[in-house]
């Protein structure tokens, strides 16, 4: 036994925990979000959507000087019964210089929505962005009618 002469070393927690008879190892995980446990209602729903809109409109393109989501780079936003924020969103092209960087100001903007826990955002390029996507208001915007 090499590690013999470590006192209260064991073979049963020689991986570092030390081992309490009957007693369940627990995280130590605080929720802080203030979001409610239960599933959210319909008018919560409601609410919760048009927030999360309102904060989208809030991100914008920094080579186009229109949010991304009349620019249409969010594809689908879920809001689960955990209340977790789910988002699949693109960019104008996969080379765009703040790729790294969106999806977190995605993720900073939705987590401040009142009644999310969580907020995952996820990135695809199937199918790539085309300029169909973007609503009237981005073409308006960008003088494209």
């Amino acid at each position: 036994m090499a590690n013999a002469q470590i006192p209260g070393l064991t073979p049963e927690n020689e991986g570092g925990d030390v081992a309490v008879k009957g007693a369940e190892k627990k995280r130590d995980v605080i929720d802080v979000s203030g979001a409610p446990v239960e599933v959210p209602s319909d008018e919560e729903i409601e609410r919760i959507t048009m927030d999360v809109i309102g904060q989208l409109k809030s991100v914008y393109d920094p080579e186009i000087p229109v949010d991304i989501y009349e620019l249409g780079l969010i594809y689908k936003v879920e809001l689960e019964d955990d209340r977790v924020l789910k988002v699949l969103m693109t960019l104008t092209a996969p080379g765009c210089p703040v790729a790294g960087e969106m999806p977190l100001w995605v993720q900073d903007a939705c987590a401040v929505v009142a009644g999310v826990r969580r907020v995952e955002v996820d990135m695809t390029f199937d199918p790539p962005w085309t300029m169909d996507r973007m609503s009237d208001e981005a073409k308006l915007e960008l003088n494209m009618f």
